[in-house]
């Protein structure tokens, strides 16, 4: 799919849509107390854990489900999800008074599974990863009649993830550098696009983790791959393989792609709430960690817009 199918007005309604519902998320400058991640450079730290679920998933699900139909929502929604979508689709369904049943892999946090049960959602585990329970997923859909939201291959969906570009580079349109982490690729096809809508010469930077690198093998090959294994504790960032939408959209919009390990996205969790009292899961961390460790150069005098993309402890443990 070309980048020529989501445009401005694509993301401004998107914006409208979910204005209300979801939390416009601040951006914090990230002043060191001891160590800076970000030598030479301005780093802005969009707080996207912040959000009413703990994670921006929130907003292409708000989005997704207030474009349904009544006769679509009557139904009844499900998805797939590493925890965050599933969130943020039982948020929607409960604002929408429809019902919402989530798959989760094993690998699911139970805290997000318990989260997701007091939103109302029924919740399914199966499968070890989010591949698995995707396709349990999309035969119960049919099945029974449910209306399936993709967590990252749906254009309203990548819409909505994208409204944070636009609340970035309005609160600072300075920044000239977006660091963004990928797992099926929902958050950066919409934050990139919307971001080169508005600043054509903006950079953006993708990270992924080393035990999960689906976008990076994608890119090296020229098309979609499937990943014989996941070897990574950051699940949320963990798909097999990705979709046509989200690989061309970031073919055509994500400038580089890097690759973080599991340790530097605990080490960046931690200076994140020692330093900034910001309590990130590892996925949340992975942007600041390809900065912190080097994988992401930041040049003097830049100005860094990194998204902190999930509330979480487990890099704290």
């Amino acid at each position: 799919m070309s980048s020529q199918s989501l445009t401005r007005v694509d993301f401004d309604a998107a914006a409208a849509r979910i204005r209300g519902k979801v939390r416009r998320t601040p951006s914090l400058e990230a002043v060191a107390l001891k160590s800076d991640p970000a030598p030479g450079g301005r780093l802005l730290l969009k707080l996207e854990n912040l959000q009413p679920t703990g994670s921006f998933k929130v907003r292409g699900a708000t989005n997704t489900v207030m474009s349904l139909s009544e006769e679509e929502k009557a139904r009844g929604l499900i998805t797939a999800s590493g925890g965050n979508h599933g969130l943020g689709v039982a948020f929607g369904a409960r604002m929408s008074g429809c019902p919402a049943v989530i798959y989760l892999p094993e690998s699911t946090p139970k805290a997000k599974a318990e989260k997701l049960k007091a939103w109302g959602a029924e919740v399914i585990v199966h499968g070890a990863v989010w591949d698995d329970a995707n396709e349990a997923a999309l035969a119960r859909a049919e099945t029974e009649g449910l209306t399936y939201i993709h967590p990252f291959a749906d254009p309203r969906v990548v819409s909505g993830q994208g409204t944070i570009a636009l609340e970035m580079l309005e609160d600072n349109p300075e920044i000239d550098t977006l660091v963004v982490a990928i797992g099926g690729g929902g958050l950066i096809a919409g934050v990139a696009t919307a971001a080169k809508l508005l600043k054509p010469d903006i950079r953006v930077i993708g990270v992924e983790p080393t035990g999960a690198p689906t976008h990076h093998a994608a890119r090296a090959a020229g098309h979609l791959v499937t990943l014989d294994k996941i070897e990574t504790a950051a699940g949320t960032l963990a798909p097999r393989t990705s979709a046509e939408l989200n690989f061309g959209l970031i073919s055509e919009n994500v400038d580089e792609l890097v690759l973080v390990s599991d340790p530097d996205m605990k080490a960046a969790a931690e200076w994140l709430w020692a330093e900034a009292g910001i309590a990130a899961e590892l996925s949340g961390a992975a942007a600041l960690a390809a900065i912190q460790s080097g994988a992401a150069a930041v040049e003097t005098g830049s100005n860094v817009g990194v998204i902190v993309c999930g509330a979480g402890t487990d890099g704290l443990g």
